[in-house]
Formats: C-alpha cells, sequence, structure tokens
C-alpha cells in the first residue's frame, strides 16, 4: 500500500506512529528509501542510529541510548548496570549499554551507542522482564530485584563494590522484597552468597 493511494504525508505516517521508525517499518507503511533520505536531508527527519529515522520537531529523546539499542534490538532485555541505573540503583555512568539475549542468539553489535552483550540462559533470560515506556518506545529492564541477582552473579566483572552500593541503595528507596530477590537468586544460581549479603545488611 503506498503512500499515494492512502493520499498520507510521510510526516503524517511519522506522527501516527510514535514520531520514529525503522527504515523498513517506513517501507512497510509506503515510503520509499528514496522519501526517507529526501526528508533527512531537508531536515523534517533526523537519523538516530543506522536505520532509525525520528522527526526532528519531536521533545528530545530522555534516554537516548535505551531507545537507540531496543530499537535496534528489540528482543534484548537492558541489564546489570545499565538497568542498575534505570532504577536509580548505581551512581556509575555506564559507558556501554548492557544487554542480554539468551544463549542461543545472535550478538548484538553497535558502534553509537556501544552495546556490551550477555548470553543468559533461558530461564535466566525470561525472569524478571519489566516493560517501560520511554518517549514512546517500549524497552525491556529487567526489574530491580532480579538485577540485584544478575548483579551477584556477574559480581567478579562487575567488582563487589558496585554490587554493595546496589543493594545498599535498593535498600534505601524501595521496600525489600525478599520473596522476590530469592526467586531470582535461584534462576540466577547466587542463592547462597546473595542471602549471606541480605542477611548481613538487614
Amino acid at each position: 500500500m503506498s503512500v499515494l493511494k492512502n493520499k498520507i504525508p510521510p510526516e503524517e505516517i511519522f506522527h501516527q506512529h510514535g514520531g520514529q521508525l525503522r527504515m523498513s517499518e517506513a517501507i512497510k507503511y509506503g515510503i520509499s528509501r528514496h522519501t526517507l533520505y529526501k526528508m533527512r536531508d531537508e531536515g523534517v527527519l533526523e537519523q538516530v542510529s543506522r536505520g532509525i529515522y525520528r522527526l526532528v520537531d519531536l521533545p528530545p529523546i530522555s534516554n537516548p541510548d535505551l531507545v537507540t539499542v531496543s530499537l535496534r534490538f528489540p528482543k534484548a532485555v537492558v541489564c546489570l548496570v545499565s538497568a542498575l541505573s534505570y532504577h536509580g540503583m548505581t551512581t556509575q555512568i555506564p559507558h556501554k549499554v548492557s544487554v542480554a539475549v539468551p544463549r542461543s542468539a545472535r550478538m548484538p553489535s553497535l558502534d553509537n551507542p556501544p552495546v556490551h552483550a550477555y548470553k543468559f540462559s533461558v530461564e535466566a533470560f525470561e525472569a524478571g522482564i519489566e516493560q517501560h515506556s520511554i518517549d514512546g518506545v517500549t524497552v525491556k529492564i529487567y526489574s530491580p530485584e532480579k538485577t540485584l541477582a544478575d548483579c551477584f552473579k556477574y559480581r567478579n566483572k562487575l567488582g563487589m563494590d558496585v554490587v554493595l552500593e546496589a543493594l545498599k541503595l535498593y535498600r534505601s528507596e524501595k521496600k525489600i522484597n525478599m520473596d522476590k530477590l530469592l526467586k531470582f537468586a535461584r534462576i540466577c544460581r547466587v542463592e547462597k552468597v546473595m542471602r549471606s549479603y541480605l542477611e548481613a545488611s538487614l
């Protein structure tokens, strides 16, 4: 179905879909590559990342890195330090967007923003996923409790100082949900070590 047949201006199609489209989506809705490039060159669209276009008159993206990565890799889930940052559970500034993918999936790679992908088992990958709307884009992020369990699992890579700070900030900002914490600890196979730190912190 073409734009000409629809009589819908390309700009209006973007507005109907939140102002942001992948090139493949734009083509599906009847906007040609030539039209996309023309809109970009005329300053109507900005290219957020390779293959992703956004109307320039939209408000600035509040979290452009998470939005861009989620648009490029919709099945990946934001995890570890990037999830801690989103939930306000770290003072670390992520230099890469950390995402989880199933072990059978291809590892996502992106130069801008840079992505650090981790392969999770099916059970660990599927547990604790929350969906958050950021600037009209659905972003999958692990819950605070699942993120803590993941951080304990990857404590040797992240450093215990990062993990313990996350636990401290979780305690100060949120009501501790021991059932959830221990459920995810079991899934991530860190129940013993995590329980000892949880009990010491209470």
